[in-house]
């Protein structure tokens, strides 16, 4: 339990912060799954601009460090290959 007031404020801020966090989060997957769906439907011209329009999505939350950098490259090198192999 948090006993000086710079401890209950961070407490504070913690909260809000982390519901901020779990958002942004879904937006992400929310992105990952539009292109994955995209995808599944077979036609390439929606995937690959679904792709570009939820790249920069991916991007700035590994920017902000709500996902890791390295896991937003492999899902939007994993998701472009998949693209790719549609042809």
């Amino acid at each position: 339990m948090a006993n000086s007031a710079q401890a209950k404020k961070r407490a504070r801020q913690n909260t809000v912060l982390r519901l901020h966090n779990m958002a942004q989060r879904s937006a992400y997957r929310t992105a990952v799954k539009k292109v994955r769906k995209a995808i599944e439907a077979g036609d390439k011209g929606a995937a690959q601009a679904a792709l570009q329009a939820n790249m920069s999505v991916m991007d700035s939350l590994a920017d902000k460090r709500i996902v890791h950098k390295n896991k937003a490259s492999r899902q939007k090198s994993r998701l472009s290959a998949a693209i790719k192999a549609m042809a």
